[in-house]
């Protein structure tokens, strides 16, 4: 069984991966489908994968910052993340109708960036904090 320190930092890296499989799929998509037409079929273009993606990614993202906030007590990670998570629900809620394609696609990624980095930042921050106690 993993550690509560563990278990934050293996839901940091699988946000980070998660955000990356995001940014590739708003990136890579729309040239697979310019390339290969029959990719549409898969439906990855469906707002469904967008909704699947966010809804495994909520949860993760929150436990992991919160978790490391209570470490590191540095609230900026935790203002990055949940910024960057508002900005992947507004980009999956209404970013094509308010935005069109190019702007729900730029959205996503500065959503995805963000949420990448407060990662990131809390992972190497949980880090320090767990070397300087050591």
């Amino acid at each position: 069984m993993q550690s509560p320190k563990e278990l934050t930092q293996s839901a940091d890296k699988a946000a980070i991966g998660l955000s990356f499989i995001c940014a590739l799929h708003c990136l890579l998509l729309p040239i697979a489908i310019a390339l290969l037409p029959s990719a549409a079929m898969f439906g990855f273009d469906d707002e469904w994968f967008h909704r699947l993606l966010l809804v495994v990614v909520l949860p993760i993202s929150v436990f992991a910052l919160v978790s490391g906030v209570k470490r590191h007590q540095n609230k900026s990670v935790l203002t990055i993340g949940i910024t960057g998570l508002i900005i992947l629900i507004v980009g999956t809620a209404f970013g094509h109708e308010m935005f069109g394609e190019t702007g729900e696609r730029l959205i996503t990624l500065l959503g995805s960036v963000s949420v990448a980095i407060s990662h990131r930042w809390n992972f190497q921050l949980c880090q320090l904090r767990t070397s300087k106690i050591c």
